[in-house]
């Protein structure tokens, strides 16, 4: 009560804005206290106003003060803008919400919608807001206003601009030409939004006029709200069009801005219409603290409008993921022989990748050249139809979380758990296809270097280098598990790649473009357009691929991080070709056997840790539960103990 008294001491109607403003987030300060508990803040605000009602003058300054605050703050942009972005752009919205979390905000100013988060900053004001009673609203509104009716005609009038001023938006956002040609013309959604303005105009001629009754008003009223409904579909219309046609973040965030201000609308509709305005008031101030907090946050704000991006990514990964799925013995061989043919590629990029190692360059020219090598190889093994194995579990978890959108029966997840087993089966043929086929490979390439330079593909040293990098004492599975992250980014790529590449229209582009149709002929540019819709994922993941093994050991290492890759194929190779230069006395070396024993985790780390990041991406991108989670956990864990030999070999 002490501090009460100092803080109704210091309240001064005539004081220059800055000081009316700072004495009001002192009043929400002390109505908080300790955030233990709303009744508290409840009995405070009593207590607060017990002690204004005792004091006439006091009272009076009070008012006074709310007629100042309520005359000079704007505030429609707290009704109308607050939690929106200025601009309808994803990234200048991503900059405002790191300018407002770096430079702190003043009081010194006339706009609501800035002054709100300096005087209700918590989420608990949300909560004592809300839980004001009738009773308490009712003595709190008679001790600020001296013409009640005065003042809520003020109120109404805010509201009815701020209705007036999100209706503009929503108009302009509708009209814009990103979205309007995507919508359903056949509906004729293009034109949806047209008559919002005299929809509106129409409800305010007849809130406004004391002839008109209240069937005029409902009417009026129902009208908007119908119209309101009809701009939603048409919205929707361009979800439909974006999940066909490709994914933009801009134009998703575009999108949820205007369905969030249709949402405001249809709340600012409610509290005008109202039968106690004052409790509505509070619940819409309670809501704009929440609001307030979401708008803050980058990580919501990436999330929430990453969400259909990282869907199409699931849903087109899934149509990859599943050539790789082997589900009878007959995939099963062909899924074997095609690791064995990538095993034989690899060899060579082992060579190549000692060959450029060789040449002495800098390091990042050295890993660049690694990295164009990488690239070429893995393309190389796409378009001959082969398989590396790590390149699967970041195309293969999207194809297995698309089985669980029917998840609620209970043989949805045991059709669940057997494809996990033929996954894993195939993961298996794909790693002891790759590891058996590049070691002798490697050895087949060596003998050859001999013959052609005389001397061994690497030399007695360098092979002892690759020894204690490998070695299963040092960092090693550190490095496997970061590879099976380099393994998902490069997935990552591939489905935003694509997406670009659908969104633009570009396999369109290839096969009507006069001037590709003049060099190439139609027929020839058609062929081209289809092969480039057919693999242009897979270059993108390769390519993405082979730079980012090559070129982040240099870059992490210019920063002191020395941060490397170890993929199991690349290793597995690199180990048979140290193996071959130091020859067969190198197995009686510890050192030998600690590299032999690394190679099967590094290759259980790089399918683990890139299946498990792709499998969550796609778990929420078809929001699977938690509860669904660990049902699909404890049913994988009862075949394993029921039938261990499933996940390795075909019945």
């Amino acid at each position: 009560m002490k501090d009460l008294r100092s803080l109704l001491a210091t309240l001064d109607p005539d004081a220059d804005l800055a000081a009316r403003h700072v004495w009001l987030i002192a009043l929400f300060d002390w109505l908080r206290g300790d955030k233990s508990a709303v009744d508290g803040t409840l009995a405070r605000l009593q207590a607060f106003m017990d002690a204004v009602h005792a004091q006439p003058e006091l009272e009076v300054r009070l008012k006074a003060w709310w007629q100042a605050l309520f005359k000079t703050v704007e505030v429609t942009t707290l009704l109308a803008d607050f939690g929106f972005a200025p601009r309808t752009a994803f990234v200048s919205e991503l900059a405002e919400r790191l300018r407002r979390k770096i430079l702190p905000g003043t009081p010194e100013t006339i706009n609501a919608a800035e002054l709100f988060p300096l005087v209700a900053p918590t989420r608990f004001d949300a909560q004592w807001l809300a839980a004001i009673p009738d009773a308490q609203m009712e003595q709190l509104t008679a001790l600020l206003s001296s013409h009640t009716q005065t003042d809520t005609l003020i109120w109404q009038h805010a509201l009815m601009d701020a209705l007036t001023y999100c209706t503009a938006q929503i108009r302009a956002t509708g009209f814009a030409p990103e979205l309007r040609l995507r919508m359903n013309r056949a509906n004729d959604d293009d034109r949806a939004f047209h008559p919002l303005s005299s929809d509106l105009a129409e409800l305010r001629l007849v809130f406004f006029d004391p002839e008109q009754g209240p069937d005029e008003l409902k009417a009026a009223i129902a009208k908007l709200r119908a119209r309101l409904e009809t701009c939603r579909q048409a919205v929707n219309g361009v979800y439909a069009h974006l999940e066909d046609n490709g994914i933009s973040v801009g134009m998703v965030f575009m999108l949820r801005q205007l369905r969030e201000r249709i949402v405001r609308v249809r709340e600012l509709l409610d509290t005008l219409t109202s039968s106690y305005p004052a409790q509505a008031a509070a619940k819409l101030l309670a809501r704009r603290v929440t609001i307030g907090l979401g708008s803050q946050s980058i990580g919501a704000l990436i999330s929430a409008n990453s969400t259909l991006l990282s869907a199409k990514w699931a849903e087109r990964s899934a149509e990859t993921g599943e050539h790789y799925i082997t589900r009878d013995k007959n995939e099963y061989r062909q899924m074997l022989g095609k690791a064995m043919g990538g095993g034989a590629v690899t060899a060579l990029t082992t060579g190549l990748k000692f060959a450029i190692v060789g040449l002495g360059l800098s390091a990042f020219w050295s890993g660049f050249g690694a990295g164009l090598m990488y690239a070429a190889s893995f393309i190389l093994i796409q378009l001959l139809h082969l398989t590396l194995a790590t390149k699967q579990p970041a195309m293969t978890a999207p194809a297995m979380a698309a089985k669980l959108k029917d998840i609620e029966g209970g043989q949805a997840i045991e059709d669940f758990v057997d494809e996990v087993t033929h996954l894993v089966r195939s993961q298996v043929a794909a790693v002891f296809g790759n590891v058996l086929t590049v070691v002798p490979a490697v050895l087949l390439v060596h003998v050859l270097v001999m013959l052609i330079s005389g001397r061994s593909m690497i030399s007695p040293e360098e092979a002892l280098h690759v020894l204690h990098t490998l070695s299963l004492l040092g960092p090693t599975l550190i490095w496997a598990a970061f590879t099976g992250m380099i393994l998902f980014a490069s997935s990552l790529i591939a489905g935003w790649f694509e997406n670009w590449f659908v969104l633009h229209r570009l396999s369109s582009a290839i096969r009507y473009n006069p001037r590709f149709t003049s060099v190439l002929g139609a027929q020839r540019a058609e062929r081209w357009s289809n092969f480039m819709r057919e693999n242009v994922s897979g270059f993108a993941s390769n390519i993405s691929l082979g730079f980012m093994l090559g070129l982040i050991p240099p870059i992490t290492g210019f920063f002191g991080l020395e941060l490397e890759a170890r993929h199991v194929t690349l290793s597995a190779g690199q180990l048979a070709a140290a193996g071959a230069a130091l020859g067969l006395e190198a197995f009686s070396q510890p050192l030998v056997w600690w590299c032999i024993a690394a190679i099967p985790l590094i290759g259980a780390l790089n399918l683990s840790v890139s299946f498990y990041c792709a499998f969550r991406l796609a778990l929420q991108a078809h929001n699977v539960s938690r509860v669904d989670r660990s049902r699909i956990r404890r049913a994988i864990w009862a075949r394993w103990g029921s039938a261990p030999s499933s996940f390795f070999v075909p019945r």
